[in-house]
């Protein structure tokens, strides 16, 4: 296979193209700095990252901004810690402060001259709006978990994914699905029969970060570059 036989991208956002284990972290620190709670980053975002996927299961109809701030609560709770409405509110409002990678703008403006650009996204519209402005606003259509109604790695996130490009013309064996968590996207796509590339932002770095685990074992993509620009790079050699 080559990167030039598919026709869209369909893109996880949040690890892919935003940063938001950076995001989460300066968001997390600010309220536990402010209780008195000495946490890594690292720590911090494992945790959000367990409590994440069991809210997330437990209410998949919820709004992520909202659901950022329940959260923070049960991660206040296990702590033995305060959270105040304002501060769970706050914290979901940060996805609008959370920065895109330093090479997702330019690859995604290359990527946008030979493919369909497709977000899936665990968000809610309006949280989504303000990343879109980050990453130049460059997508042809946009899927997120407040349309389906379920969060990743939920199949019927994926099933309407694949609905949204059939609507641009592009068949599902001409789709690449493009992603850095494993658990949310990888393993999911690839149970769906699409093909993967995995952005594997954290190469290097010890720990799983903000996300869980995959279920089956860690699955094998068709491909794996460290950054987006990497990927275009392959692209544009011809890869």
């Amino acid at each position: 296979m080559k990167l030039s036989q598919f026709k869209a991208l369909t893109f996880d956002c949040y690890g892919t193209l935003i940063d938001w284990e950076a995001g989460l972290a300066a968001a997390l620190q600010v309220w536990a700095k402010r209780h008195g709670l000495a946490r890594t980053d690292d720590a911090l975002i494992s945790e959000y990252g367990h409590v994440e996927h069991a809210v997330e299961t437990e209410h998949p109809g919820m709004i992520y901004s909202q659901l950022l701030g329940e959260v923070l609560r049960r991660m206040a709770k296990a702590a033995g810690k305060p959270c105040s409405e304002e501060e769970a509110r706050a914290f979901g409002d940060s996805i609008k402060d959370w920065p895109a990678f330093p090479d997702s703008r330019e690859a995604l403006a290359y990527l946008k001259r030979h493919y369909k650009l497709v977000i899936l996204s665990n968000v809610d519209r309006a949280s989504f709006a303000h990343s879109n402005a980050r990453l130049g606003d460059v997508f042809d259509a946009v899927v997120t978990a407040q349309d389906v109604g379920s969060y990743k790695p939920d199949p019927r996130n994926f099933d309407a994914v694949i609905a949204a490009v059939a609507k641009l013309g592009v068949a599902k064996a001409e789709i690449l699905h493009t992603a850095q968590s494993l658990f949310h996207d990888i393993e999911p796509g690839k149970r769906h029969g699409l093909a993967t590339c995995w952005i594997n932002r954290r190469a290097g770095k010890a720990g799983k970060g903000a996300t869980p685990n995959p279920m089956g074992g860690k699955p094998t993509p068709d491909w794996e570059f460290p950054t987006l620009a990497a990927m275009a790079a392959a692209h544009k050699a011809g890869g």
